[in-house]
């Protein structure tokens, strides 16, 4: 008599027929990491650009266990608006253009430029604005752990932290 052991072999050892987990970042500097690999490659990214004149244009990269990528273009003028990220945890990286951030911290407003290769990179709570202020558009990479799920949107008023009226 033939039994599913004797048949299929083991049940403990199918684990190596399978394929690898996927590994991801553990570090803030891994996925700062991560993000500076992509951006090194130029060929994967930049066919996906696409520009809108009324909206910030972003398509989704990369997904991979417990976050993405995405990848987002800015023409003149085009901004965030003041947000924060919900609860994740994120790094920005300017891959094209020039991009400006205010940030809102517990020590008041700071300004930004952030130009080809900068990174920011934040903690759940971080509320920011980005925003293309030059005549040029630009290309932005965003790294997202855990994946973004929410963006609260904040007044932006000076001074102001609290979050919008819906």
């Amino acid at each position: 008599m033939y039994s599913d052991v004797s048949i299929a072999g083991d049940p403990l050892e199918l684990p190596h027929l399978l394929p690898p987990v996927p590994q991801h970042p553990h570090s803030v500097a891994e996925f700062a990491g991560l993000a500076r690999s992509i951006a090194a490659d130029r060929a994967q990214w930049a066919p996906q650009v696409r520009y809108d004149a009324t909206t910030r244009w972003y398509a989704r990269l990369r997904t991979g266990p417990g976050y993405e990528v995405w990848l987002l273009s800015w023409l003149p003028g085009q901004g965030s608006g003041l947000h924060d990220h919900g609860l994740s945890s994120g790094v920005l990286t300017v891959l094209d253009g020039t991009l400006h951030e205010r940030a809102l911290t517990a020590r008041g407003e700071t300004r930004r430029t952030l130009t080809p290769g900068h990174q920011r990179v934040f903690a759940p709570g971080y509320v920011h604005d980005v925003v293309n202020e030059s005549l040029d558009g630009a290309v932005s990479l965003h790294v997202y752990f855990p994946g973004l799920t929410e963006m609260t949107p904040y007044a932006c008023t000076p001074g102001a932290r609290t979050p919008a009226q819906a």
